[in-house]
């Protein structure tokens, strides 16, 4: 199996219109090299990245290698796995002592286990982390109504309500795991989902839900509800990219086909706003988180050249990859001037910018 077609489920949602060329072997290679060795030059002895007790940035370092062909026993990686498993705790999660951040950093380790999982080797890890992750899902075992705008999604502790970019690591997780569309979790986590989206049906009858009616996604329809987008004269809670990719990415994992209304206004959402620029309606905030959920989802939509709205034809893959060799800093890495989100750190953007090169591998690549 190829890096290109792992983790992505049969379901065709919007039909590639014809063969796109794909990147430059050479650029690609060339750009996933130069990340690389960046982070092997900046892990720590003990195996981390950034901080000792860093679970997620670890973790998503240590899946960005394994999703660059860096075999899970070569020693970086093989001593990144070993970092992760001293947070393995008795509940089943992988997260630091006291951590507010449980469900994030659950999420991300077991994308690494799963990453590195090719002999078995970290099954019982497996098995473990997505009980513990279900055991943190709002639903009905905290006390929460299926009514409830919390109901189905997950979040940092230290918020006290779930949010879409918790609930989307967590399906992540689920879809590594190998949790079907029908898992009682995945059709919880839609209901959750379909409240983020700015579009009224009978999935969705949240107050904010008619009053914009553009089809993408907001931060969470949670504790009265909350988008880093703004808010329109009206209230209304505005969409942003990142959000809409990964609701949209979300919507395929629990079944949803690209019949279904919530698809079709969602798909039409990233046809309007495609762009690698910036990370539509946040501007450069989060804008490699972006890159990674943009280059994730069209590859989970099995897109291989995307159309905007105007007809304008994309090779997505050759121009992400061309515009992350031309941002990539000499020493191999990746850094967001506008630091939100820890998108200042250069181990979690390189992070960041090596998964999304890995949804770019040019098909001549493939054995």
């Amino acid at each position: 199996m190829t890096l290109r077609t792992l983790m992505i489920p049969a379901l065709v949602v919007i039909p590639s219109i014809c063969h796109a060329a794909g990147p430059d072997v050479a650029t690609w290679r060339s750009t996933q090299t130069k990340g690389v060795n960046f982070l092997r030059t900046t892990q720590a002895d003990d195996g981390s990245w950034t901080a000792p007790d860093a679970v997620g940035i670890t973790a998503l370092a240590t899946t960005a290698l394994l999703r660059s062909d860096v075999s899970a026993d070569e020693p970086s990686v093989a001593r990144a796995l070993a970092h992760l498993q001293t947070f393995v705790r008795e509940d089943g999660g992988i997260y630091h002592e006291g951590s507010q951040h449980r469900n994030y950093e659950t999420s991300i380790a077991l994308l690494a286990f799963q990453a590195a999982n090719t002999d078995g080797r970290y099954d019982a890890i497996s098995v473990k982390a997505v009980a513990f992750l279900k055991g943190l899902q709002w639903d009905e075992s905290e006390g929460i109504d299926p009514s409830d705008t919390a109901y189905g999604g997950a979040g940092y502790g230290s918020h006290e309500r779930p949010d879409m970019s918790n609930t989307q690591f967590m399906l992540d997780a689920f879809q590594a795991a190998g949790l079907t569309k029908d898992d009682p979790a995945v059709q919880k986590a839609l209901i959750f989902v379909s409240r983020a989206q700015n579009l009224e049906t009978e999935h969705n009858t949240t107050p904010h839900a008619g009053k914009i009616e553009d089809g993408g996604f907001y931060y969470t329809p949670a504790a009265g509800g909350e988008t880093k987008a703004g808010l329109t004269p009206n209230g209304g809670l505005r969409s942003y990219a990142s959000m809409t990719y990964a609701g949209l990415k979300s919507m395929i994992y629990a079944g949803l086909t690209e019949d279904d209304q919530r698809v079709k206004a969602a798909t039409e959402w990233i046809k309007r706003f495609y762009t690698l620029e910036e990370n539509p309606g946040v501007g450069q905030q989060g804008l490699f988180y972006y890159y990674h959920t943009f280059a994730k989802t069209l590859s989970v939509l099995n897109v291989d050249e995307f159309e905007e709205a105007d007809g304008t034809k994309h090779d997505w893959r050759k121009e992400l990859t061309e515009h992350l060799a031309s941002v990539q800093d000499e020493n191999g890495s990746w850094l967001n001037p506008t630091d939100r989100w820890y998108e200042g750190d250069p181990n979690l953007v390189t992070a960041y910018a090596l998964l999304a090169l890995s949804y770019c591998e040019p098909s001549s690549t493939a054995e």
